[in-house]
């Protein structure tokens, strides 16, 4: 039976690398896969893994029905034996209704990719959404680590380095970018006391910390 399966997981924990994997795997079988994306970090079209890896993507836009895109595929003697979506906490909730859609229509396939919470620890209207509709939901294995060396459970924006908690929901950055609009994954103690690797090596640096004697 086809499934709508949803795999989820902090930053730095390989979804978008598994979801190159699955389109590998398939079409080195011969079958052919509609992958869709946003707002992915290598530019509009693509889907990117931290590892360097990346494959041509249609671009979703606010309002693009994905059921009808395609239906209209399909119609017009396109192939899709499988769908992927990479970063899909950004697609919205009637997006997820739509590819529940294909799966129970079109009896395909479809593989969803994205983050739980943002860096506010609010889930996202559309991981949300797929939680409440998927067949399956797998928590992806790799674990990301906090600076601390902790399993890291929560996504952090950064701002010059320091941990912000307000702003728009979707702001599109980068891991380790100290300079701009970063982003960074925390254990949960750390995030609760907003405290960044950068953070951490400034206190570590401090002058109020005592001095440890070698006697």
């Amino acid at each position: 039976m086809p499934e709508l399966v949803f795999f989820s997981g902090t930053m730095d924990c390989g979804k978008s690398t598994l979801a190159l994997q699955i389109e590998h795997n398939r079409s080195a079988r011969g079958l052919q896969g509609m992958i869709f994306t946003r707002d992915d970090r290598a530019g509009q079209g693509k889907l990117s893994s931290r590892l360097g890896l990346v494959t041509d993507a249609v671009e979703v836009v606010d309002g693009q029905d994905l059921y009808t895109y395609l239906v209209d595929h399909l119609s017009q003697g396109g192939r899709a034996d499988y769908v992927i979506a990479d970063e899909a906490q950004f697609l919205a909730e009637e997006q997820i209704d739509q590819l529940a859609r294909v799966v129970d229509d079109l009896g395909i396939d479809v593989y969803a990719f994205g983050i739980t919470t943002d860096f506010r620890s609010k889930l996202f209207p559309g991981s949300q959404r797929l939680v409440e509709l998927a067949d399956r939901v797998e928590v992806l294995q790799v674990e990301a680590l906090c600076w601390c060396g902790a399993r890291a459970t929560h996504n952090a924006r950064t701002v010059g380095g320091v941990m912000v908690v307000e702003g728009a929901q979707v702001v599109v950055g980068d891991v380790n970018q100290a300079d701009t609009v970063g982003y960074e994954v925390l254990c949960r103690r750390h995030h609760r006391r907003r405290m960044t690797s950068a953070s951490a090596r400034a206190g570590a640096l401090s002058p109020d910390v005592l001095p440890v004697s070698p006697y």
